[in-house]
């Protein structure tokens, strides 16, 4: 089972596939938004919504717990998430897609792990599937390395986070993919990000950040990113082999 965890601009993808049924899981996390469920490509795949039906849920609202327990409840093991970003460089444009290869994490409130009343360090030396960002890769177009900056939100950053940022290696600037790939890893799900970068990020924007522009840039791309998700799923092997499903091997703390 496949997995997408579609923000913006990539609803359209579940109209390509047979099939569909929708529901929703209930997990000990809280109820999934409703995903839909069908075959592409030959293949089964769960779509959910990151935000809701209706984009209702901003970043720092979101049940990623509940929404990575879900796929998991579905036998999904494999992940493929997309991500509007704002871009640090001048070199990574809007309209870009970026395969980020590591992260840093500047959220501050939310859940960042199932494992809370249990003594489990996680490995994520490589927080990305490698099998699945070669696919990606090789599907189209897209810068192949860079560092995914996430925020708490929903606000966006203040010129001086974003020097800062820059100055740790940052390349693009979010607010959705932490804790999602953090947690798939505690599940042992791989999973990696297609980064679609909207807009330049505060004082390397010409101009003064705003919403619509977001969204103008996700429209004009939406078919770009459809046919990349599509064309890495027909590539997707039918058994993964990765380290990513023996995550918890060694993670755990025995009880003395």
């Amino acid at each position: 089972m496949i997995g997408i965890i579609g923000g913006t601009g990539i609803y359209e993808i579940v109209e390509m596939g047979e099939e569909v049924e929708t529901k929703a899981i209930e997990t000990p996390y809280g109820k999934s938004p409703e995903i839909n469920v069908f075959k592409l490509h030959d293949k089964d795949v769960v779509f959910m919504p990151r935000h809701a039906k209706g984009h209702a849920n901003p970043p720092h609202m979101i049940n990623y717990r509940a929404n990575i327990y879900a796929m998991k409840e579905m036998g999904v093991e494999r992940i493929i998430a997309t991500n509007a970003v704002g871009s640090l460089e001048l070199s990574i444009k809007p309209g870009d897609f970026m395969i980020p290869h590591d992260f840093l994490d500047f959220t501050k409130l939310r859940q960042s792990t199932f494992y809370d009343t249990k003594t489990v360090h996680i490995d994520i030396t490589k927080p990305y599937c490698d099998n699945l960002r070669d696919i990606l890769i090789s599907s189209g177009e897209s810068v192949d390395n860079g560092v995914y900056i996430c925020t708490e939100g929903p606000r966006f950053e203040t010129a001086a986070e974003i020097a800062m940022f820059k100055q740790l290696g940052g390349s693009v600037v979010g607010m959705t993919g932490i804790p999602e790939v953090i947690l798939a890893r505690e599940l042992e799900i791989c999973y990696a990000s297609v980064c679609m970068v909207s807009n330049y990020a505060a004082s390397i924007s010409p101009t003064k950040l705003t919403i619509e522009e977001v969204f103008d840039v996700v429209n004009e791309q939406k078919d770009n990113l459809i046919k990349l998700i599509s064309d890495s799923i027909a590539k997707l092997p039918e058994k993964r082999e990765c380290p990513c499903k023996y995550a918890l091997s060694g993670a755990e703390i025995d009880e003395v």
